[in-house]
């Protein structure tokens, strides 16, 4: 993990087209077994990519907490909202290891193409662990290290899902377990244990 964050002035790329073809949101949330009326922080949430098909998925009994450390990325997720019938995506400034969520409230604390960015993943750990219900689970999604970098990071600076999934276990997260999604990433889940 390297620390460098993705650049807001390259937030266009982010909204690309071409991006829901080689990682397709409906093909990660399905995998996260969304239920009506669940809590989500989406930490790292930059324009929202993954936060409105979220904010859809739960409905309107629903809330995504959606947090980004760069107040550029969360304005262009708020013209998004703003422009759709979308009320439930609260916006916060912030950390992914202090989010400045309410404890004990989220169903799913997802990280988004943002995990091989953490400089500190065991304090990001923790906040997961602290914003989580019990039963409730984390889902890292981010850049897989035995494919080409056609988008996405340098091979150099992406992590191998076996190191997060290790990562998860160390904290005492249960049934961990990785799938790939899309044509270039994997998503690690974990359940906090009651």
């Amino acid at each position: 993990m390297h620390g460098i964050r993705f650049p807001a002035s390259e937030a266009h790329r982010l909204d690309d087209p071409a991006r829901k073809v080689w990682l397709p949101p409906a093909e990660a949330l399905r995998a996260l077994t969304l239920r009506s009326g669940d809590t989500i922080a989406d930490v790292g949430a930059g324009t929202g990519y993954f936060s409105l098909p979220l904010a859809h998925a739960v409905g309107p009994d629903g809330k995504v907490y959606a947090v980004d450390a760069q107040a550029e990325m969360l304005s262009l997720l708020k013209r998004k909202i703003d422009r759709s019938e979308l009320s439930n995506i609260i916006l916060i400034h912030a950390e992914a290891g202090q989010t400045g969520v309410p404890a004990s409230c989220c169903s799913l604390f997802f990280l988004a193409n943002v995990w091989h960015e953490i400089e500190d993943p065991i304090a990001v750990i923790g906040e997961a662990m602290r914003v989580l219900k019990p039963g409730g689970s984390i889902a890292i999604l981010d850049w897989r290290t035995d494919v080409e970098p056609e988008h996405g990071p340098p091979l150099d600076d992406r992590v191998d899902a076996s190191r997060a999934m290790e990562t998860l276990r160390s904290a005492g997260f249960g049934q961990v377990c990785s799938i790939n999604v899309g044509q270039y990433s994997w998503l690690v889940q974990g359940k906090k244990l009651p």
